[in-house]
Parts: structure tokens; sequence; C-alpha cells
């Protein structure tokens, strides 16, 4: 447990290492109002002292931030990518602090930001102009955890890779596992319905949450915070605050079923010469490992360049086109290692596999992972960095980076990648040394385009955010749009949460 710990920790050490530095480059970000000049501001009220004045009541001086050095790094996302111009952020404790907040900002018509841990990768979780940011910093408490039902409730601010500790005390674990983790809040990941490492096993978080209370723009709580694992009564709302961004409701509470955590762990890194082993090797490993499977994560030769040149680490095995994570999650370590053994022999004997190593030592199993959670951090090191996410058909899963390879040339420094192959989940990753707007002309909508002739997804985890909404189109019909719009005018009448995000301008 302690060398868990120590992993765990050198981990956050890496992330939040990453995550601070844009605070001291702020002003190096273009305001998103000036590298996009043809987005308009809402019809939105402008914040004044009487405001300021209201939420003091409501909070307290010292959770009114004002300071404009303090307010930057909330202002910008982690990527350097979009920056906002808000002049405040609210710290609230509890849901009725936020009640409070946002039935202020509904009768005065202030556009509202909500944001956890501000690791979202698509310009979601920070103001486009100068919308009120309320972060959820201060919302930490984890509320309660039954080790007999495996549900555990807590507050949305609970970062994510505490709450996992928290529950590894009982014997239990969190069924999602992002890169982000020392970062990331559970209120922002059921608001993104964030996927993760470990989506192969568990599901998504429309399965996991069980009960969600959200405040309402007008400051009205719905409690839809239900700890049964079974409730087929009326129209199950929490699924609208899943993944909809905080444009229906602020996320405050959250119920979460938890699965009794592993006791045998298991990871092996393996080499392979093309795409289709790669495709060959997940078919055969949910036959042979079956129920033990928990991850199944594929990185390219370029990605594996990458993390290992610009963050000078190591991997074990020579050189190859393509690698494989593969873990195995059980009860008993010594099936658990023959099975995973077995199968990799039989890989390996058949040539589809060339090389591998099997780590069963978390200190080990910590430094491998690195590889594959550490290349969002590896990639901001060549600059700019324009991050895809989307879903395919494995027949032409890389197919997607080949195209852009040819696309763009030696217009940009590397077009990478890695993801969940489990889930059919690409992560394309092109970076050039700075933004480059006739790299992006290339991209989009070009990209979309192709993606959705494959009757694949635009965003198959990140969510929309501000960067994808009008690009909705690709992935959902105009008769979908239509119905989110009205759902959004139901829940969020002046528009106030979250603006300019999910939903297209027009």
């Amino acid at each position: 447990m302690a060398v868990c710990a120590r992993i765990l920790k050198q981990n956050l050490v890496n992330y939040n290492r990453t995550f601070s530095t844009f605070g001291a480059l702020a002003s190096q970000t273009k305001l998103t109002s000036e590298r996009y000049p043809n987005l308009s501001r809402g019809n939105f009220a402008t914040l004044d002292d009487s405001d300021l004045k209201q939420f003091e009541n409501i909070l307290d001086a010292g959770r009114v931030i004002t300071d404009s050095s303090e307010v930057a790094g909330y202002n910008e996302d982690w990527l350097r990518t979009v920056r906002g111009a808000s002049r405040c952020v609210l710290k609230p404790r509890d849901t009725q602090e936020v009640a409070g907040i946002l039935a202020h900002c509904g009768s005065r018509g202030l556009a509202v930001c909500p944001q956890g841990g501000n690791t979202g990768l698509v310009g979601g979780s920070v103001p486009v102009f100068d919308e009120v940011i309320v972060s959820t910093q201060l919302m930490n408490k984890i509320e309660s955890v039954d080790t007999s039902s495996g549900v555990a409730v807590c507050q949305s601010g609970v970062v994510l890779e505490q709450l996992d500790r928290s529950l590894a005390e009982q014997g239990l674990m969190v069924p999602l596992d992002l890169g982000a983790k020392g970062s990331c809040h559970i209120g922002g990941n059921v608001s993104t319905n964030a996927g993760g490492l470990r989506l192969l096993r568990y599901g998504s978080l429309h399965g996991s949450v069980l009960g969600v209370e959200a405040v309402l723009a007008s400051g009205e709580i719905v409690d839809c915070l239900s700890s049964m694992k079974k409730d087929n009564t009326g129209y199950d709302l929490k699924h609208l605050f899943i993944g909809s961004e905080g444009t229906l409701g602020l996320v405050t509470r959250v119920s979460i079923a938890c699965p009794t955590r592993p006791r045998s762990i298991n990871l092996a890194l393996l080499s392979l010469p093309n795409f289709e082993s790669v495709v060959k090797t997940f078919k055969e490993c949910k036959g042979q490992l079956g129920e033990i499977l928990s991850s199944c994560e594929f990185i390219d030769s370029d990605s594996m360049e990458c993390v290992t040149q610009n963050l000078n680490l190591t991997c074990p095995l020579s050189p190859n086109n393509f690698y494989m994570l593969i873990e195995t999650s059980g009860s008993n370590g010594e099936h658990d290692e023959e099975k995973l053994n077995m199968f990799l022999e039989n890989m390996m004997g058949e040539g589809v596999v060339m090389d591998g190593t099997v780590a069963t030592a978390p200190s080990k199993q910590g430094e491998i992972w690195q590889l594959r959670e550490r290349l969002a951090e590896a990639l901001m090191k060549d600059g700019y960095c324009y991050k895809y996410d989307i879903s395919l058909p494995l027949s032409v899963f890389y197919e997607s980076i080949l195209v852009m390879k040819e696309r763009l040339g030696k217009d940009v420094t590397r077009v990478v990648g890695y993801g969940h192959i489990g889930d059919g989940n690409m992560h394309l990753n092109i970076t050039t040394p700075e933004y480059k707007q006739d790299v992006m002309d290339k991209i989009e909508p070009y990209l979309y385009e192709w993606t959705s002739k494959y009757k694949g997804s635009i965003s198959a985890e990140h969510g929309l955010g501000f960067k994808k909404r009008n690009f909705i189109h690709f992935s959902k019909s105009d008769s979908a749009i239509s119905l989110m719009k009205q759902i959004k005018g139901v829940f969020d009448p002046k528009g106030i949460l979250n603006p300019y995000k999910v939903l297209p301008d027009n």
C-alpha cells in the first residue's frame, strides 16, 4: 500500500506540474474572444460592485476572489489553448451556497462558468468572455461509504484520486481512472461523462452513477441523489446532468457504485509489428482473459518516441511500430498471472506479438503506466497541441492517423495516435511549435467529415465544450440537436449556465 501511495503521489506531482505552469503563462495565451473574432458575447448582465457585495453575503469575502493574479489560472485551460476574461471566482462549500449564487445570477442575468479541476480538453471549463466562475474546489467532502452495498456519496469537488484512496481503505475503488486523476473532480467527471482507462471493464458513468444532486440556473435544487441500484420510477433525470457539461445544472453531490478493489493486478506491455496485430491481440485477449481483463490500451511508435524523448522516460522494450498495455484485475494472483502468461505465450508463438514484459509489482506497473498516462504532458513540450478524441470502427481506426499525416505533411511537428483500443476511442494529437491557423483550417472540419463518413463520433469521451460545439451535427441529427436545445430552454431559460458550450451557435 505504501508503494501504491508513492506512485499516486508522483502521478499527482507530474500532472500538477504541467497544470500549474499555465498560471504564469496566462498572458501568452490569446483571449478566446480574440482568437475567434466571429464570436459574439451573449446578452448577459455585466458584473458590478453590488453583485460582489451580494456574493460576499452568500459566502464571505475570502471566498469571493477578484484579484487578477489569482483569477488568471481559472480563466485559462491547462493546454493553454483558450482563455476567458472573468473578473470573479466564487468558492462555495455546499449546495445551499451554490443555490444562493445561482439564484442571484439567474435574477440578474449574469452568465456562469462552473469549474471543477479545470482538466478538460475542449475548453468547457473556462469562461469564454466574462462569465462568473463558480469553483467546486472547497466542496470536497466524502460524506459516506457503504461497504455493504459498495456505494459512496460525496460532494462534487472531491478529487478523483483522493476518493479512490479513501475507498481503498474500505476495500473498494472508483470505477474510473484517468491520467488527470490527481487534479480532476468527480463532479467534473460526471458532468463530462469521463471515460478513462477502465471503461472496458466497468462501463461508463451512466451505469456507475446512481444519483446526482444539481442546482438549476434559477437556484432550485434538484435532488436525484438516490443510492439505490434499482429505481424505475419515472424519467431518470440524472442522465441529463451526466455529460451535459454544466449547461443544464451545476452538479453538487454524487452517489456512485464502487466495485470491490481487486487483490491481484498484472500489467503487460507488448510490442507489435502492425496495427492488424493490435486488433488481433485485442480480440484474443477478450476471449482468453475474459473476466479478468480490465484495460486494453494502444500506443503508436510516434507517441512512444514523444513520451520517452520529451519526458526522458524509458520504454523497457526494443523499438517497434505499435505497443499495447493489457491489464488484468482479479482476486487470485496465481490464477490471473498464469492466465496472462498463457495468453502471451500464444500470441508470441503465433508471431502476433514480437516482445513483451509483465509487471506484477506496483512500482514497475507505475513506471509502465507513465508511458501512457503522461502522453498529454509530453505532447505539450512540442509547443501547441491540437487534440482530437474520436471513436471509430476498428476497421478504419488507425487509418485516421495515416490520413492526417498525409494531409498535414511537414506543416506539423508530429501526428500521433494512442488510446482505448478496447472501446474504439482514438486520441489523435497533432503538434506544432505554436498555434497556426492554416494548420487548424486543414484539420477542421476535414477530420470531423472523415469521422462522420465512417459513422464515428467526433467526441468519444472529452465532450464538446467550446471547441467542438459547432461540429455536433457530424455526430447528431438535426432532430436530436433541436430536442437538446428545447431541453436547455426548460432547464435554463436565460441560457446563463456555461454559455457558448455544447450546443451550436446556430
